[in-house]
């Protein structure tokens, strides 16, 4: 299967963003009239019980460490938008630098991550998972700091879930969407 990196940077660019119908066959360009974003600032917030386990230091973190186990992950449930072809795609992008995995660890055990793509200053967030609990929870409080750090101007999760509103995520229109796309844009950020 032939990959064509450049025209998939540039759709996501744009705006869009790939995903396999239900059937799990047919991948495609979907838009969306709202965004969901984790914000950067101090919008940005989490359980207080996370906290404890923060100050635990049980996790530490790496950035595509063990990329193609994040996907896997991502992938594993009973429905999910990440195809076999999909797959391939993000392992496309991974080589050339495009996308990547924000991993937490326990000791040698891969222990949650989060799958994105990564355009100047955008994180295009994809999927995330766990295998230990709090594993995904600790990775998102990570990356925000890394992103804000590194200061990136966009973290978008595409779509809404109660996960995701429980570290302060917010919905935006299309219209504000891109301007803040055009913005991060213009940003020379680097997630490693």
């Amino acid at each position: 299967m032939q990959i064509d990196v450049p025209s998939i940077i540039e759709g996501y660019a744009q705006g869009y963003f790939l995903m396999a119908d239900e059937s799990g066959h047919d991948l495609d360009w979907y838009s969306s009239r709202e965004r969901t974003l984790i914000p950067l600032d101090g919008r940005f917030r989490y359980p207080r019980s996370l906290q404890r386990v923060l100050n635990q230091d049980r996790f530490t973190t790496a950035v595509s460490r063990d990329f193609k186990a994040v996907v896997e992950g991502c992938a594993d449930r009973e429905t999910t938008w990440i195809s076999e072809e999909l797959k391939q795609v993000y392992w496309a992008l991974h080589h050339a630098g495009w996308a990547h995995s924000f991993e937490t660890w326990q000791g040698d055990q891969l222990a949650g991550g989060i799958l994105g793509i990564v355009i100047r200053g955008a994180f295009i967030g994809e999927s995330m998972f766990f295998k230990i609990p709090d594993g995904s929870k600790v990775a998102m409080v990570k990356l925000v700091e890394r992103l804000r750090n590194r200061k990136f101007v966009l973290f978008d999760a595409q779509m809404t879930n109660p996960h995701l509103e429980r570290f302060g995520s917010y919905v935006i229109n299309n219209r504000l969407y891109k301007d803040l796309l055009r913005q991060a844009l213009e940003r020379n950020c680097s997630l490693e």
